[in-house]
């Protein structure tokens, strides 16, 4: 096994491979196949090696924070606090069912009592993880939309937000038709910018009226909306509301909201921390790990498994509910997986890795 160090011309690489496959024996290394040998061997578990993914496409500051701490175990002695308590409560009901007649096994009512109180606990625990902010919008960036009526400065706002001349400025009325969407980093946060149509309801351009209603549609799954419009003709929408006056350099405005000028730069800084302020507050604290959706989904089944078990009298059942929850932190830890989950984990790994 051997790791090559070269310069990074895609014609040096290409001719060093080329080299290398005319000797016998030999193949490239798969994708993430040295990462998947020490999980193999138990070097580490499948949350450290998630989070190893996730640093390796992270794009910002707090994205590579998040992951580093899912590497560093965090996550990984979460579910090791909760095997240890269920194995410990499993091992109880095992005791009763067997030894049922024995006498140093405790008696019935002050197991059941003390384990439901238990279970409880854990899955009390377990839902209070679920409550915490998700990896996607991590992942993703959070989705920011810009909008108001027509010629109210939205792609301006978005050309300065983004810093380059993204989207088309123009000062005749239905000039942007459709959703342009950049990525990009404000402080650190992942963010997904987008310039909407302008909002009317007197368009008689369908190409316009198309641009209105995916804008609409936009404005309604958005996290933040920067509303460029009369507060008093801002969407009902879901996501938080920042009203915006957006010509601050023309004097122009409604009275309410926050005074920017895209072209002079006043009141940017305010906006962006603004932006960013409502943001933190759907992501996770910076140092703190993340779970993905593959994550979040095996501990809602655990925590769901647990909670029956605290509510069941029958021991049988409560010992496999108690086994259920146990096989999917295994499943956490890839103590128990499948092979095509193994793929999907490493599939986006660099090759060798």
């Amino acid at each position: 096994m051997a790791e090559l160090h070269c310069h990074g011309s895609w014609a040096v690489v290409r001719g060093i491979e080329a080299a290398l496959a005319a000797l016998p024996g030999l193949r490239p290394a798969q994708a993430g196949e040295f990462t998947r040998r020490a999980f193999l061997n138990g070097r580490t578990d499948l949350a450290a090696i998630e989070g190893l993914g996730d640093l390796l496409a992270a794009e910002t500051a707090l994205q590579r924070r998040t992951a580093m701490a899912m590497m560093a175990g965090q996550f990984s002695q979460r579910i090791s606090t909760w095997t240890q308590a269920l194995t410990r409560l499993a091992a109880q009901v095992e005791a009763r069912l067997d030894f049922a007649d024995e006498d140093d096994v405790s008696r019935a009512g002050a197991i059941s009592d003390a384990l439901a109180e238990d279970c409880g606990v854990i899955a009390r625990d377990m839902e209070s993880e679920l409550a915490r902010p998700g990896a996607e919008r991590m992942r993703e960036g959070i989705r920011v939309a810009i909008g108001g009526p027509p010629n109210a400065g939205k792609s301006t706002l978005f050309n300065y937000l983004v810093g380059r001349e993204a989207a088309i400025v123009s000062p005749h009325a239905g000039t942007t038709r459709d959703v342009i969407e950049a990525t990009i980093s404000l402080n650190g946060i992942p963010i997904i910018l987008a310039d909407t149509a302008g909002l009317r309801e007197d368009s008689s351009d369908e190409i316009e009226r198309i641009g209105i209603s995916r804008a609409s549609a936009f404005l309604a799954g958005a996290d933040v909306i920067l509303w460029l419009g009369d507060p008093a003709d801002r969407p009902g929408v879901t996501g938080y509301v920042i009203c915006v006056q957006a010509k601050a350099d023309l004097g122009q405005g409604h009275g309410e909201g926050l005074a920017i000028s895209a072209i002079s730069g006043e009141g940017m800084d305010q906006l962006i921390g603004a932006v960013c302020a409502q943001a933190m507050l759907l992501l996770p604290v910076p140092g703190d790990y993340a779970l993905s959706q593959r994550q979040r989904e095996i501990v809602g089944r655990a925590a769901l498994s647990v909670g029956e078990a605290g509510e069941l009298d029958d021991e049988i059942l409560v010992g496999e509910c108690l086994r259920q929850a146990l096989a999917a932190l295994d499943e956490l830890t890839g103590r128990s997986t499948t092979d095509a989950v193994l793929d999907e984990v490493f599939s986006g790994f660099c090759i060798g890795k």
